[in-house]
């Protein structure tokens, strides 16, 4: 074995493939209903809706109701057939593989006339040795698609198990197909079907490489100690080489060769002495090492490479018995990480509306909100590379749950094997990504047998034990040993042990929302990891009327609860709206309110636990984003237009927050430090009345230690407040640091908005232009509550949105030019922004 080093080298300059063949099938092929004699054009990949849609032959399934019509274009079968040439280089390989990333779902495979296999599972990869099935010049290549949404359905008819039952299709559970397709309480009855991800064939000669996992040693010292296992298959008696290559994000490259023999395991040892560890956002920087295994044979040809972007850090799980529970904390590097973020569903019923671009948007969207965590929820898919590959440049940690969701399953022989086979498909595909800091079993499945009423027996009780606690972390121990495996969401660590528990594990908290609790509910328990709460509200006017006619214009109206999917939400937004603000005059002005409910509900939750760091460490709000347009539980609607909740969230997930915590007139007011240096700065705070004049003042210069909460100011404004002045006065207050910056601000009302005399607060605006921003200096006349900017028809992101303005301190916020849908002059820009406050609802 060898080791060479060198500067600068470039990592793809290692040679040509030259004896590895891919013949891409992506791009154009023909499709028809089964039976039809019609075939029309297809893109793949892609889908079977995505293409009746192009061709005129189904609606948007968005508008409106045309859901329904969709729905029954999913009770027919599909066929996609595409010719291709198999030229004699292709030929002479000695081994000639169909690889399939993603068949949706129920699919039948035939080359060339014959029969090569049936699948049935959507989220697993597929490889065909087809060596022997290909002829020279002309081949045809068929598959057919069964109607997955007539199979669950029957399924469920003749055999029926348990599964929630809260807008979703009963028999999802039966079949291998992201559950959310046969509809959810946040998303639609649309299960598309189809060629969803890459098919290709691929010629090797003499060998290729079937598997590179790679497991990192991080030494007292600081050295790194990357163990590379190599897997070949091979088809020649001569020996071949394994060359890794290791460059460094500073340009430095490490090489290793070594000899491997037919059917061994080859492990390939890489110190990196000086590593650039990679940190989640907000810690640090995410530095990421490109990771090339090439397989050489005996002339120097290369067989097979394979291309890993890895990052170099350590992360664990804290658990372990304290003054309140157990703890239930990520380590990263090792730094408690508090976890602030929110549920990634996937981004569009129509799967191949999802691009890396799209995704790239959302990513972005999160670290500018100061996320430092996803949780990938269980009734999806496993997100596509680029997913993964976003939250490692971006440092978002992604807490990865296996695909089981609110349902009961029955471990049959051939069922076990199938989500065994998928488990490892996946694991191994992701495992080597910086940003995956947990497996998890499942969603909600061991708190339903506990606490939820469903047909509980003996047998789908054993098969639950069976699949999370022994068939599952045994593959993803032998697939992926160095990532924590966590058994369920919520759990106390499994075996039905209270899987709900405040005080140890993760929390799914719904008393308020779906128990009618006020959200001041949210400050009487204190979790150790709350990993899905949330709130829901209506999407922006603009998403509203992309699926509406003006007539729809209603949220009682047919439409419009045709896009309100969980049946007892509109009433509770109104029952929520009632406790805190005055009935909107119009449907924009309770969009408007909708979203300042539901922005004000969870950031008094994560306040509170941010506030309790060190008790509680992680904030996983439900949900991110939307999978169609609809009202929801995002903070992101299915167009990428922010609510108020996820510039709340920008504020409220901040490194340094400022936040109150108040019980009647007195007040606390935390500091909380997510950052790994001490902070100093000012704590302010004024008492002022309707028209902003200053009652009260005062402050406190504060240090807030590295990631620690503390409380350095109490108030008490009993006995000098009557119950008529509480109606007329807030309290404002900010951090400065010591440069004078305000980095975190806040405000507290002692009644209800909807009791608060506002005066008219003749709030305005400037608006300059630079270079890349157009800079909005906002004012008012007397105190404003959530002022809102927007721009009439052009989307944009702006620096922060739905602020309380005291009078005569104009605040600067900035629209990035990158960030508008299209591009606005200086009059343009004037002319499209709207302001308003809570003020303008009546």
């Amino acid at each position: 074995m060898s080791l060479r080093r060198s500067k600068g080298l470039p990592l793809d300059g290692m040679g040509e493939l030259g004896m590895k063949k891919i013949r891409d099938f992506s791009g154009t092929w023909q499709m028809r209903r089964r039976n039809e004699d019609t075939w029309m054009e297809a893109q793949v990949p892609g889908s079977v809706f995505a293409d009746l849609m192009r061709s005129g032959r189904m609606g948007d399934p968005f508008f409106r109701d045309g859901v329904e019509q969709a729905k029954e274009l999913a009770r027919h079968e599909y066929e996609y057939k595409r010719s291709f040439t198999a030229d004699e280089e292709l030929l002479a390989s000695d081994k000639i593989l169909l690889v399939c990333d993603g068949l949706d779902t129920l699919a039948q495979i035939r080359l060339n006339g014959q029969p090569l296999a049936e699948t049935d599972n959507m989220h697993r990869s597929y490889t065909f040795d087809v060596t022997a099935m290909l002829c020279p010049g002309l081949n045809t290549l068929h598959i057919s698609f069964g109607s997955a949404l007539l199979h669950a359905e029957q399924r469920h008819a003749e055999h029926p198990i348990w599964c929630t039952t809260v807008g979703a299709t009963g028999g999802f559970n039966q079949i291998r197909k992201a559950s959310y397709m046969f509809g959810w309480d946040w998303a639609p009855v649309l299960p598309d079907m189809g060629i969803w991800r890459n098919i290709r064939l691929e010629g090797y000669s003499a060998g290729r490489l079937s598997d590179v996992f790679v497991t990192q040693q991080h030494e007292p010292e600081g050295e790194v100690g990357l163990a590379v296992r190599i897997r070949s298959s091979l088809w020649t008696a001569e020996g071949v080489f394994a060359e890794v290559t290791l460059n460094g994000p500073d340009g430095e490259v490490l090489h290793r060769t070594a000899h491997a023999c037919s059917g061994e395991d080859l492990t390939v040892d890489v110190l990196v002495a000086e590593p650039e560890l990679w940190w989640p956002n907000g810690y640090g920087e995410q530095p990421l090492y490109e990771l090339a295994v090439v397989l050489l044979g005996r002339a120097g040809q290369t067989l097979d490479e394979r291309k890993l972007r890895i990052g170099l850090r350590t992360i664990t799980w804290r658990r372990e018995p304290d003054a309140w529970g157990e703890s239930f904390e990520c380590v990263v590097n090792g730094v408690p990480v508090f976890a602030k973020g929110a549920n990634y569903v996937p981004q569009d019923s129509l799967l191949s509306r999802c691009t890396p671009e799209r995704t790239e948007r959302l990513i972005r969207d999160c670290t500018e909100a100061h996320f430092n965590m996803l949780r990938v929820w269980g009734g999806a898919f496993f997100p596509g590379d680029e997913f993964y590959d976003l939250c490692d440049r971006y440092g978002l940690l992604v807490w990865q749950d296996l695909l089981f969701a609110c349902a009961a399953y029955e471990m049959t022989e051939a069922f076990t094997e199938n989500i065994a086979r998928e488990t490892a498909d996946n694991v191994i595909r992701i495992r080597h990504h910086a940003c995956l800091a947990l497996w998890c079993g499942n969603n909600e499945m061991e708190w339903a047998w506990v606490e939820w009423s469903l047909p509980k027996t003996g047998k789908l009780r054993s098969d639950y034990i069976k699949q999370f606690e022994m068939v599952l972390p045994a593959v993803v121990k032998t697939h992926d040993p160095q990532t924590f495996y966590w058994l369920a969401s919520p759990s106390s660590g499994g075996g039905f042990d209270h899987p709900n528990d405040p005080s140890r594990g993760d929390v799914h908290y719904w008393d308020v929302w779906h128990g009618t609790k006020p959200f001041t509910d949210y400050r009487k328990s204190l979790f150790r990891f709350c990993s899905e709460f949330g709130f829901q509200s209506y999407p922006d006017l603009k998403t509203v009327e992309s699926f509406t006619l003006p007539e729809d214009r209603n949220v009682f109206s047919y439409v419009m609860e045709r896009h309100q999917t969980h049946p007892e939400a509109n009433g509770k937004i109104m029952n929520y709206l009632a406790q805190l603000f005055k009935f909107p005059k119009d449907l924009d002005s309770l969009i408007y309110v909708s979203q300042l409910v539901q922005a004000e509900a969870i950031r008094y939750g994560v306040e509170y636990w941010r506030q309790n760091r060190g008790i509680c460490m992680g904030s996983l709000y439900w949900q991110l984003n939307d999978c169609w347009p609809a009202a929801s539980w995002s903070s992101i609607d299915y167009y990428g237009r922010w609510k108020a909740l996820h510039y709340a969230a920008k504020r409220f997930y901040s490194p340094l927050c400022v936040s109150a915590s108040e019980r009647d007139l007195k007040v606390e007011i935390h500091v909380t430090n997510d950052m790994p240096e001490p902070a100093e700065g000012l704590l302010e705070w004024q008492l002022r009345d309707h028209r902003s004049r200053v009652l009260q003042e005062g402050g406190v210069w504060t240090t807030a230690a590295e990631l620690a909460s503390c409380c350095p100011l109490q108030l008490d404004f009993r006995g000098e407040l009557t119950d008529s002045e509480r109606r007329r006065c807030y309290l404002e207050y900010r951090w400065r640091n010591a440069e004078g910056e305000v980095l975190s601000r806040g405000t507290v009302l002692f009644v209800p908005s909807k009791h608060f005399e506002l005066l008219p607060p003749q709030v305005d605006a400037e608006v300059e232009e630079t270079a890349d921003s157009f800079l909005v200096r906002v004012q008012s006349a007397a105190f404003a509550r959530y002022v809102e900017l927007t721009l009439r028809q052009t989307d944009g992101v702006a620096s922060d949105n739905y602020i309380d303005l005291s009078a005569g301190e104009p605040r600067e916020i900035f629209f990035p030019k990158d960030r508008l849908s299209v591009p606005l002059s200086l009059e343009a820009f004037r002319g499209q922004l709207r302001l308003r406050s809570l003020y303008d609802i009546e």
